[in-house]
């Protein structure tokens, strides 16, 4: 790691996350991934250790950490696994992110100290017809009174199971096209809110992933984020903040493939010797080592430049598109390492394997972070 790459603070954080994953979540994951279920005591624990509010301020009973400290937790995590990774990273970099930069000071109050006391948040903005195109979505907002009430369908919606609050992006006016999303706070229980068909996935297994149906919930006024129609605003430049918490969580999965790796070549014995000792093994760990050190710098950078202030949203798309490409590269090497061990379940490195593949898909496929590269590079 490069010189004063992180602050001493910074170093002991990650490390003492890192510990409690291996300690408290390791000995759960194969459980969990195939029962396809998170652990309730996890996220209990993950409350405990104050990492549900890590940027959240100390007035509302949050960490009042930076948003680098939120992305080496999510580092940390994923070397462990990448589903718990994720659920923290949904908390943090998107829903509590949001809410504390547009919330108004009654919003702040009602959800943020609830988030830190164990609440689940939930970012609710893809529809079946609108991934990439985003701000194609048709789930309406109708003004009624002082209240909304919001029809529609979300898809592919991460946290939903563990969520009680869910940040949802609907359409106040759609003969103003994008201009009249906006993003209003649901909560679990409201009347016409349910959850529809929760999906078996390739990877991250144990983080649920499920339809949000709504059925004329009825949405306070006081609930709506920011202002009327500027919810297409508040969107962007959240996911512009997420896709640094997803390039973290694929620094961690590759590390912690890397990991198995490594050890495994340590111990594994073939033509009467170690095969670490090879140069063809020795050259893939090399190479996996390289790749995982430049993944870091990236992360590391896009993460301070927010927290500094300064612009960042190029810095995340590079991160994304290439810590995902090594998450993918690095997972697919450790796997062949292990030879036919790999590809059986027996082992977690199938799993590190599995879970990778999501890096180049969801919060901005990896087209779209090109196509934000290309227009910031070329302006």
């Amino acid at each position: 790691m490069a010189i004063n790459l992180l602050s001493n603070e910074d170093k002991v954080f990650s490390q003492t996350v890192l510990q409690f994953a291996k300690k408290e979540i390791a000995p759960h994951v194969k459980a969990m991934d195939e029962k396809e279920m998170m652990c309730p005591e996890i996220i209990h624990k993950l409350f405990q250790m104050d990492l549900m509010g890590i940027e959240i301020p100390e007035k509302f009973g949050g960490a009042g950490g930076t948003f680098l400290q939120a992305i080496l937790a999510i580092e940390a995590l994923a070397q462990v696994d990448a589903s718990v990774s994720v659920l923290v990273d949904v908390q943090n970099t998107l829903v509590e992110n949001a809410l504390i930069k547009w919330g108004s000071e009654y919003i702040k109050e009602k959800f943020l100290t609830s988030m830190v006391k164990g609440k689940v948040g939930s970012y609710c903005l893809t529809e079946s017809h609108s991934g990439s195109d985003a701000f194609a979505l048709k789930t309406l907002a109708k003004e009624v009174g002082d209240e909304f009430e919001v029809t529609g369908k979300k898809v592919f919606i991460t946290n939903a199971i563990e969520a009680e609050v869910f940040l949802v992006f609907a359409n106040v006016d759609p003969s103003l096209g994008y201009k009249g999303i906006t993003a209003l706070i649901l909560e679990k229980g409201m009347p016409g809110f349910s959850l529809g068909r929760k999906e078996s996935k390739l990877g991250i297994r144990a983080s649920s992933t499920c339809e949000l149906i709504f059925d004329r919930v009825r949405v306070p006024r006081s609930h709506v984020l920011g202002e009327i129609g500027k919810g297409y605003k508040i969107a962007i430049e959240t996911l512009n903040e997420g896709r640094i918490g997803i390039a973290a969580q694929m620094l961690g999965l590759a590390q912690g493939a890397y990991s198995c790796a490594v050890e495994y070549a340590r111990q594994r014995e073939q033509f009467g010797k170690k095969i670490l000792q090879f140069q063809g093994i020795q050259f893939q760990i090399a190479e996996m080592a390289t790749r995982i050190e430049a993944a870091k710098l990236m992360v590391y950078n896009a993460a301070k430049r927010k927290d500094e202030g300064l612009s960042f949203v190029k810095e995340a798309a590079m991160a994304k598109h290439f810590v995902s490409d090594v998450a993918e590269y690095v997972s697919s090497q450790s796997l062949e390492i292990f030879g036919g061990y790999g590809f059986i379940k027996e082992y977690p490195i199938e799993k590190f394997f599995r879970d990778s593949k999501i890096g180049k898909i969801y919060e901005g496929t990896t087209n779209m972070q090109l196509q934000t590269i290309a227009k910031m590079v070329l302006e």
